[in-house]
């Protein structure tokens, strides 16, 4: 029961009892609440003078110029130019050159990061998840933690451009690797909400805060490649075409970054280990995990894990921390990593790889990565890297669907075997194969194999898959029945997908087609698939598919440009792996 009047009454009577008048409390809240008002009036009136201070000096005529000539540029506009008027800065630092609207959307970009880093954290808190949601949080924190690394590490660079390491080319292409990856690193985290449907609601209360990040990460890309792309312009219309070449090629220079005691270890023609692996006990550890883990942090200097011939069934990981490190195999028929994580038995595809590598620098020789869960378990990678400037030597990649995840970064594989059905050469990094044998599996009933499943999402990404000099072919088990289980190329995984095939031996089991639909029409405009100079029975392009984004190329000059000189900056970094390479056609 409440009181009608304007008192509260704690007696019993009128006559004996004790009231409380509220009249001077009253009048004592009314003018707390007045007060407040007030207050917050104030404050409404500050953030407006502040926004319209804000505004104002993004107004001016200069700086005006400036945010609006860097934010047309993107794919989101109004986002870029409002992220640069809300910017906390804006007011204590002057807009004078693109340079400066880039860094100032970086910053922005780190504090949207870490604000989904919290939402994945408090998610993870929450009741009546399934174990596969909990893993595919994880895989969240992981791709976010390495957001944030690539943001800091491309303010580094930009802080310094464009004299970082005197190439406008090189610093050019380090800008864009990074937040290519960044973009990458978003849709990786929803992708592991795809098996389920109880995986959706988590995704869709990500999914915000996620694609905010890309698309921030998109402009910011955007930004940087209109920005080096103009400077690169005027630098070669200044110095001629020689500047170009000259930057791109670089096979008779030693990296900067490469120490003196690298440049003798891999001038020699053996390669000492610093720690042996041994499954029987006769080295210093005896599992690959171990010995990762015991290796030193932040290496400049190449650090030698030798695996002696065995097999070694465990997962391994190789952080980001863990940078410069080499895994020698005894041969690749002897030294053998394995395991079987799959999507079917619970894992994500990103998480179901029986080797990860993302500590940059990583390089691997004469070993088999396998992962053995079988065709009926879907996604089961055996390796996914995505360690920049990584590169695989003699090594053997055999599963069945989601073999080789190419994750992101650059990344180069030569004299590799890689064996699979289903989008068996997947992911969004830069990558070329060369020189390697690539061998369609016998797959389960009724499924079609899918050599790649490029994932561009960005038409400013600089990734793609590049298969150069490679045989095409089939297994020995799909071979007699080939004709039961089509074959192609590839097909769109997203929409910018970019795939290139050239200068490779192509066996009969691809279908006159070449490539395969994903869905419907998507991306079939926009997907960018090359051919150049193939040979051999599957290599006629007269009934290949006639997309928009198909081309057969016919010009030397025009493939280049996926050549490892230029893709992936080969040049500059893989005579330092000691491996065999063509930097060009």
């Amino acid at each position: 029961m409440s009181d009608p009047g304007n008192h509260i009454s704690i007696g019993m009577s009128d006559s004996g009892s004790k009231h409380i008048s509220t009249s001077k409390p009253r009048k004592k809240l009314i003018l707390l609440l007045f007060t407040s008002f007030l207050l917050v009036a104030a404050a409404v009136i500050g953030i407006v003078a502040g926004v319209n201070s804000r505004e104002n000096i993004i107004k001016s005529s200069s700086t005006h110029s400036i945010v609006k000539s860097s934010c047309s540029s993107t794919f989101y506009p109004d986002l870029c130019y409002s992220t640069i008027a809300n910017a906390p800065e804006l007011g204590n630092k002057a807009i004078s050159t693109p340079k400066d609207v880039i860094m100032m959307s970086l910053n922005a970009t780190k504090t949207a990061v870490v604000k989904n880093y919290f939402a994945v954290k408090t998610l993870l808190k929450k009741k009546g998840l399934t174990g596969r949601e909990k893993t595919a949080l994880h895989d969240c924190l992981e791709t976010i933690d390495e957001t944030l690394d690539e943001i800091r590490k491309a303010k580094e660079d930009l802080n310094q451009y464009p004299s970082f390491n005197n190439s406008l080319t090189r610093n050019a292409d380090d800008l864009k690797t990074l937040l290519s990856a960044a973009i990458t690193n978003q849709e990786t985290c929803l992708d592991g909400f795809f098996y389920d449907k109880a995986d959706k609601k988590v995704r869709e209360s990500l999914m915000g805060g996620q694609l905010h990040v890309e698309k921030m990460c998109s402009n910011a890309l955007a930004m940087i490649k209109n920005m080096t792309d103009t400077d690169i312009a005027n630098e070669i219309a200044l110095k001629g075409r020689n500047l170009r070449e000259n930057e791109e090629g670089g096979i008779n220079e030693w990296p900067e970054w490469l120490s003196a005691g690298d440049r003798r270890l891999l001038q020699s023609t053996t390669v000492t280990p610093n720690v042996v692996v041994a499954a029987d006990g006769s080295g210093d550890y005896r599992t690959v995990s171990a010995a990762v883990a015991a290796a030193p942090e932040g290496s400049s200097t190449r650090y030698v894990i030798r695996i002696k011939a065995g097999v070694y069934r465990e997962n391994v990981d190789v952080p980001k921390k863990k940078t410069n490190l080499m895994f020698l195999g005894d041969g690749r028929t002897t030294t053998i990593i394995t395991a079987s994580r799959n999507v079917v038995d619970g894992s994500t595809t990103f998480n179901s790889a029986t080797v990860a590598v993302v500590g940059e620098r990583f390089l691997a020789r004469d070993i088999t990565f396998q992962n053995t869960a079988g065709p009926s378990k879907h996604q089961a990678v055996a390796l996914r890297v995505g360690a920049d400037l990584s590169a695989f030597y003699h090594c053997d990649m055999i599963a069945y669907q989601d073999t080789l995840y190419v994750h992101s970064n650059r990344q180069f594989y030569i004299n590799c075997y890689i064996a699979g059905t289903v989008d068996f050469i997947f992911g969004n990094a830069a990558a070329v194969l060369q020189d390697c044998d690539i061998h369609a599996r016998r797959p389960n009933a009724g499924q079609k194999n899918m050599v790649t499943a490029q994932g561009r999402t960005d038409r400013n990404q600089n990734t793609g898959i590049v298969i150069q000099k490679c045989r095409i072919d089939a297994t020995s088990d799909l071979k007699p029945v080939k004709s039961s289980f089509p074959t192609f190329l590839g097909r769109p995984w997203k929409l910018y997908s970019r795939t290139v095939v050239m200068q490779s031996t192509i066996g009969d089991l691809i279908d006159p087609a070449g490539w395969h639909i994903w869905d419907g029409t998507f991306a079939l405009s926009t997907l960018e698939y090359r051919e150049y100079g193939n040979s051999g029975a599957g290599a006629g392009t007269s009934r290949r598919v006639t997309w928009g984004g198909y081309k057969v190329i016919t010009s030397a000059t025009e493939a280049q440009q996926y050549t490892p000189g230029t893709f992936i900056a080969g040049g500059s970094w893989l005579r330092s792996t000691t491996f065999p390479f063509s930097l060009g056609l």
